[in-house]
C-alpha cells in the first residue's frame, strides 16, 4: 500500500535531490587545484634543484681541498675547514669559500657533513635536510645527497 505524499515529504525528496556536487562545481575545483599545482610545483622543483646544486657545489670545494690536503675534512673539523684553516694541517690553501659562514640549503638548514662516509662506495657523505630539516640521514629519501 503506497502511503501519500505530504509537504514534509516533498520537502525531503527536494532536499535529497540537491545534496551533494554537479558536475560543474567538481570541473571548477578540479581547475582550481590544477591552478595552484601548476604554479606552486614549479618553485618547490625549483628549491630541490637548487639544493642539489648548492650540495654539488660544496662536493667540488672538498674536491680541491682534498687536493691540497691529500684527504677530506674529518667529521670533527667540518665543512667549517673550508673556511678557516683546521690544527695541523699543512698546504691548506684556503679559504676555499667566500666569505666567513658556511653556505645553508634552500630553507636555511646546514648542510650534514661525515667523512668518512657511513654510505659504501663514497669517501665522504654531505646532504640537506631537506624543507622539513627532519632527514634521518643521506639514505632518507627526504635528504638531499651528493653522488
Amino acid at each position: 500500500m503506497v502511503q501519500p505524499c505530504f509537504s514534509g515529504c516533498q520537502e525531503r525528496v527536494r532536499a535529497h535531490r540537491e545534496s551533494g556536487f554537479t558536475l560543474l562545481e567538481l570541473l571548477v575545483v578540479l581547475a582550481i587545484l590544477g591552478l595552484l599545482i601548476g604554479l606552486v610545483a614549479p618553485a618547490v622543483m625549483r628549491q630541490f634543484g637548487s639544493a642539489k646544486e648548492k650540495i654539488e657545489r660544496m662536493a667540488t670545494v672538498l674536491d680541491i681541498y682534498k687536493l691540497d690536503i691529500g684527504a677530506y675534512p674529518t667529521t670533527e673539523q667540518g665543512l667549517q675547514a673550508l673556511i678557516t684553516q683546521p690544527q695541523g694541517v699543512a698546504h691548506w690553501n684556503g679559504p676555499y669559500l667566500k666569505g666567513d659562514k658556511l653556505p645553508e640549503d634552500p630553507w636555511g638548514h646546514a648542510f650534514v657533513y661525515h667523512s668518512p662516509s657511513q654510505r659504501a662506495g663514497h669517501e665522504f657523505d654531505l646532504y640537506s635536510l631537506g624543507p622539513t630539516g627532519q632527514a634521518s640521514g643521506p639514505e632518507d629519501t627526504s635528504a638531499i645527497a651528493s653522488q
